[in-house]
């Protein structure tokens, strides 16, 4: 595998090359320069072709990479602490971040992909670069800096116009760290996460809608069914312990949970997943 020594960037071959188990909260982004890739995301799947952008925010809601023989790719892996440490100076950064829950693809026109490849081969140059540097550090934090500047108004140009204020931008950092913290376990009632927030529910779900154009219940349920169809995948677990895992108070509850939400009851996904994969 193919990392280097600076670990808060890095590059790899392939993304199966990254420990995920381990590692769930590095931010990984691959640039698709051939071949094809496919994958899923909050089980939700996608197909990757040359020019395709893939930021990946969490890990652990990714799975099921699958590459063509032919497939090539620039990955590049960014530690937890060094994406927090980025405090650039710019609220998209919490919309952008939504946005890419929802879909984590972005199509490049052939001007930004080669202005993506080239910042990424630029990075890749430099941290390969054994020569001493007395401000390495700070030289790769601005190229890396650049480089997400560049992604945010790519990302920006294909998506309706947003803004948010920077008290807002907090406001939905934090809601976004108590579902990836697993809240929704125990609490899938606004009240709960406006309370937490010290906001009203109806602000809270029209400052999502406003960063987004989603209300806050739309990713306290995405989340809450990313947990349920990972379990459903698991059939040595019944149904009954998977509704008390999730805290849900019978299991036609939860069922009905399932079927208003996927569509299908817990029964019948599951037979359809397992049977799929078996």
């Amino acid at each position: 595998m193919e990392q280097q020594e600076w670990n808060k960037i890095f590059f790899i071959e392939s993304i199966k090359d990254h420990d995920s188990v381990n590692d769930p909260y590095c931010v990984i982004h691959i640039l698709c320069t051939g071949g094809s890739m496919s994958f899923r995301f909050q089980n939700e799947p996608y197909n990757i072709a040359a020019g395709d952008y893939v930021i990946l925010t969490n890990m652990s809601l990714a799975s099921g990479f699958s590459e063509s023989a032919d497939y090539r790719a620039l990955t590049m892996g960014l530690s937890e602490p060094f994406v927090l440490s980025m405090a650039i100076r710019n609220n998209y950064g919490i919309i952008g971040h939504l946005s890419l829950l929802q879909n984590p693809v972005m199509r490049l026109s052939p001007h930004d992909f080669l202005k993506c490849r080239n910042d990424m081969e630029r990075l890749r140059e430099r941290l390969a670069d054994g020569e001493p540097h007395l401000f390495r550090e700070e030289m790769l934090g601005y190229l890396m800096m650049a480089h997400i500047l560049d992604l945010y108004d790519i990302h920006a140009r294909g998506q309706a116009s947003r803004q948010v204020s920077e008290r807002t931008a907090r406001l939905l950092q934090r809601f976004v760290e108590m579902l990836y913290n697993g809240e929704y376990i125990r609490h899938r009632d606004i009240p709960y996460y406006a309370s937490r927030l010290c906001i009203t529910p109806h602000y809270l779900s029209e400052i999502c809608r406003k960063a987004c154009g989603k209300p806050a219940t739309y990713w306290i349920d995405r989340f809450t069914l990313h947990e349920i169809t990972n379990l459903l995948c698991l059939k040595e677990l019944s149904l009954t312990e998977i509704a008390s895992r999730l805290n849900f108070s019978s299991v036609s509850y939860f069922s009905r949970y399932v079927q208003k939400r996927l569509g299908v009851y817990p029964t019948e996904y599951r037979k359809a997943r397992i049977g799929r994969t078996a």
